[in-house]
C-alpha cells in the first residue's frame, strides 16, 4: 500500500485519539506513561502520521517532554497501527522516521516502555539496567532507553518525572527520550 509519512496537524487531532482508542482502548489513559503527559502537549516537531494515498491515517506516534531528575527528555508514545493494518511495517517505519528527526533536533535519549523483542532492533536497551527508575506501575523489562546521541547514558540516573513547563523542549547535553507502557501490536 502507497503511504506518505508526514508532520501530524492539529486536524488530526481527533482521528489520532479514535485510532488510540481502537489500538488500546478506552481504559489506555490509566497506564502510567499517562501520568507523565497529563496536560502537556506532544512535541509538535515529533508528531508524525502515516497517510494513505487517499489521506486515510494509517497511523500515528508522538513524542512528550520529561525529566529524568533535572535533565529535560522525551518520552516515545503512544505509537499506534490501525488494527487491521498491524504487522505490515507503518509503525517501524515511524519510529525509524522519528527518531531520525529526534537525533537531527539534537535530542540525546529516548526512553519507551514498550515490547521489548519490538524496540531492540532500533537500539534499545533496558533503562533499569542504565540505572533510571519509572514512578508507578511498570513490568521493568519494557522500561527501556536509547541513547540517540554517543555517551548520552554515561552518569545518566533517577527517576523519570513530568517536564512540568510548556518551555521544556525536550533538549540537553544529557537529555533523555522515554515511551508508552504498551507496545504497539505488530507494525
Amino acid at each position: 500500500m502507497t503511504y506518505e509519512i508526514q508532520q501530524a496537524s492539529p486536524s488530526d487531532d481527533p482521528r489520532i485519539e479514535a485510532l488510540l482508542d481502537r489500538t488500546f482502548g478506552y481504559d489506555r489513559k490509566q497506564r502510567t506513561s499517562y501520568r507523565l503527559r497529563e496536560g502537556i502537549a506532544p512535541l509538535a516537531s515529533l508528531c508524525f502520521v502515516a497517510r494513505h494515498a487517499d489521506g486515510g491515517l494509517l497511523a500515528s506516534i508522538r513524542y512528550w517532554p520529561i525529566r529524568i531528575e533535572r535533565s529535560p527528555a522525551i518520552l516515545l508514545g503512544p505509537l499506534a497501527v490501525e488494527p487491521a493494518l498491524q504487522g505490515q511495517g507503518y509503525g517501524k517505519a515511524l519510529v525509524r522516521h522519528s527518531l531520525s528527526e529526534a537525533k537531527r533536533q539534537g535530542h540525546a535519549l529516548c526512553v519507551v516502555i514498550g515490547a521489548p523483542g519490538y524496540y531492540e532492533p532500533f537500539g534499545f536497551v533496558s533503562a533499569p539496567a542504565a540505572g533510571l527508575v519509572m514512578p508507578g506501575p511498570v513490568a521493568p523489562e519494557r522500561f527501556q532507553v536509547l541513547a540517540l546521541r554517543a555517551g548520552a547514558l554515561a552518569g545518566l540516573h533517577g527517576v523519570v518525572g513530568r517536564a512540568e513547563s510548556a518551555e521544556s523542549d525536550g533538549l540537553s547535553a544529557e537529555g533523555a527520550d522515554l515511551e508508552s507502557d504498551r507496545a504497539p501490536r505488530r507494525a
